[in-house]
């Protein structure tokens, strides 16, 4: 933008949002990006969303462009964008967006990046996955330091950073990436609630009184650290046989979980109310991943009222205060990972308090306040 030109106020901004995934998807980055475009747009921002074809028939909604795609190996229902610099620079040639913000570093955000650098549109981006972590869990572990410096590279094109946690925000900084800023992510505490707990629903994972019922949700993948999971679980049938134990959520991993473990419970992908009743039904969230850059499920699940236990790191180690709302263990330390489990169960009263906190932690963290943050970091990049 022109510096001697006068900065539009939020309200008559255009933004462009490029990413690989969005609702109808089910993931967290499709959440946030959702929830990101819908607050805009609510605050009277002009949003246009372009994003890949997410199968056959789709043509988008309103306001939101197309553009050809793939699916992502070992993910058919994610899809990765191919370059699309021509079409994206046709488009802004046409409506000129005052900002470009590019969600995902996947060939269709590189070449966004590319067009909107070359009309001179600035440019900002969100940092939502660590992608460099996942090829470890996939055999191309020898890929990782040129996905970390590709990731990084795409980066430093763009005026501000956005990421989701103060210690990614000090990670990337001190690997040298300038601009980078904390938007954090909310919960929609209307949509996850307590109030959604559903003992018919519980009966019907086989469960009886008090249960437990022990719950993971998310993507059934090598690099959330699922076996781990499974071991805690399988110590805590030692303590409690009438536990059971739930997975909501789709991937890669999951025939061969269902096939190892045929007593626990497989409820696929959950959406709206149904997910959130599979939350607040549920007495123990066990979330072992150590590749989150944020983890939306437990930040839904703390407002269910369910407590968490997970590792310092990510949104846990941002949201969660140790035996007050939630049990944190050291990365890495997986005995201490099933002893906290196990420990979490052994008093119902104590483990009701970490709950209710749980929840009240929750409604300091809605969305409305992201969106503030990230119309700030905008006007930031705007005035550069």
């Amino acid at each position: 933008m022109n510096p001697t030109s006068p900065l539009p106020v939020a309200d008559a901004w255009r933004i462009a949002f490029v990413t690989e995934t969005y609702p109808p998807e089910v993931n967290g980055v499709a959440m946030t990006v959702g929830n990101l475009v819908r607050g805009l747009r609510q605050r009277g921002v002009q949003v246009t969303v372009f994003r890949p074809r997410q199968g056959a028939g789709d043509v988008g909604e309103a306001d939101c462009h197309v553009l050809p795609g793939y699916p992502l190996p070992g993910y058919p229902d994610v899809r990765w964008g191919l370059p699309a610099g021509r079409a994206l620079r046709r488009h802004w040639q046409h409506l000129r967006p005052h900002v470009v913000h590019v969600v995902t570093e996947g060939p269709l955000g590189w070449s966004a990046v590319n067009a909107a650098r070359a009309l001179g549109i600035p440019v900002t981006s969100g940092f939502h996955t660590n992608f460099d972590s996942y090829s470890v869990h996939y055999g191309l572990g020898w890929l990782r330091p040129m996905v970390a410096a590709y990731l990084r590279t795409l980066h430093r094109r763009t005026r501000r950073t956005m990421v989701p946690t103060a210690s990614l925000a000090a990670e990337l900084a001190s690997d040298g990436l300038a601009g980078v800023r904390v938007v954090g992510r909310g919960v929609d505490t209307a949509a996850f609630s307590p109030r959604y707990r559903d003992l018919a629903l519980r009966q019907c994972y086989g469960v009886e009184g008090e249960g437990p019922l022990c719950l993971y949700v998310g993507r059934l993948a090598p690099e959330k650290n699922l076996a781990l999971a499974c071991r805690t679980f399988a110590a805590i049938q030692v303590w409690h046989p009438g536990a059971r134990m739930l997975w909501v959520g789709d991937g890669p991993a999951r025939p061969a979980l269902a096939a190892a473990h045929p007593d626990h419970s497989f409820a696929g992908q959950r959406t709206g109310e149904d997910l959130a009743a599979h939350y607040a039904s549920a007495d123990l969230f066990l979330f072992p991943s150590l590749t989150e850059t944020y983890g939306n499920v437990v930040a839904e699940a703390m407002a269910s009222g369910l407590p968490v236990l997970a590792y310092r790191s990510a949104a846990a180690a941002e949201l969660i205060d140790a035996q007050r709302n939630g049990a944190l263990v050291e990365p890495g330390d997986e005995q201490a990972f099933v002893e906290a489990a196990l420990c979490l169960l052994e008093d119902g009263a104590r483990r009701q308090k970490i709950a209710a906190a749980a929840c009240l932690t929750m409604q300091q963290h809605r969305w409305d306040a992201v969106i503030e943050r990230f119309v700030h970091v905008v006007s930031e990049a705007l005035a550069d």
